[in-house]
């Protein structure tokens, strides 16, 4: 159950049971059919009373949901700690070694925002690292921008090398004269500004989050400043598909 679902029940018990007071106070349909109704059952008011208290001072269905997805955060921030855990072991392979700190895996969810009302935007929910450097630069891409917009206009797994890109496009004319004989797919649809400013992470990987309609929702991606070779594995790439399909499940409600 998720959190509008049990909000929404709450309100609909408290609505009803309004409604139902109202509807005896002002003999609706008519006094006789409340007559009848009541007849012998006195405790029927007091009952409605109660229930109006309960559904609207506490909420029974949203407390529900609150503490079992507190247990639920639990054993998804263990889920994603771990598979973190084995991404680092796997980068343990780049040589010579990462700084610490240099592998992150992000959490990007598709938002609808007052520029992109209609296709809207991916925006960072939650990025997993051994240190807070570097710190992550302001990207809320479109759909076809980025490696996760990428995986977002294509829906399926996007894994991209940027070094030889970088080794071999240095000045902004260098960089339009590929994208014109390449094609802008090939610098990830990226503006020669946004280029530069992300060339310091070469290895990019993304895979997408899909709700129970199969639709896209959002990505997983994992990011370093190099060691392409080594993180684009069968074993790394399944372990975002599995946080992938655990958070579509949960909507992004425990992430």
């Amino acid at each position: 159950m998720r959190q509008v679902t049990a909000r929404l029940l709450d309100k609909s018990a408290l609505l009803v049971v309004t409604l139902g007071l109202a509807a005896k106070a002002y003999n609706i349909p008519s006094k006789q059919f409340w007559d009848s109704l009541l007849q012998g059952r006195g405790y029927v008011s007091l009952v409605l009373l109660g229930l109006a208290g309960v559904f609207g001072a506490l909420t029974p269905f949203e407390s529900y949901h609150k503490r079992s997805m507190l247990d639920r955060t639990v054993t998804m921030r263990r889920r994603i700690l771990a598979a973190f855990g084995r991404m680092l072991e796997i980068s343990g392979k780049i040589q010579p070694p990462l700084d610490t700190g240099d592998l992150a895996m992000h959490f990007w969810r598709k938002k609808r925002t007052f520029r992109h009302p209609v296709s809207g935007v991916l925006t960072r929910v939650s990025t997993y690292r051994m240190s807070t450097h570097p710190l992550n630069r302001k990207f809320a891409p479109q759909r076809g921008v980025g490696v996760v917009g990428l995986c977002w206009q294509f829906n399926k797994e996007v894994h991209f090398d940027v070094g030889p890109l970088i080794a071999t496009l240095a000045t902004e004319q260098e960089f339009n004269d590929h994208v014109q004989q390449q094609g802008s797919e090939s610098v990830m649809n990226l503006s020669w500004k946004s280029f530069n400013e992300f060339r310091h992470r070469t290895a990019l990987l993304a895979t997408p989050i899909r709700n129970g309609r199969n639709r896209f929702i959002g990505c997983v991606s994992v990011d370093a400043s190099r060691g392409f070779d080594v993180l684009c594995c069968r074993a790394l790439i399944e372990e975002m598909t599995e946080l992938g399909l655990a958070i579509g499940q949960e909507n992004f409600e425990c992430t």
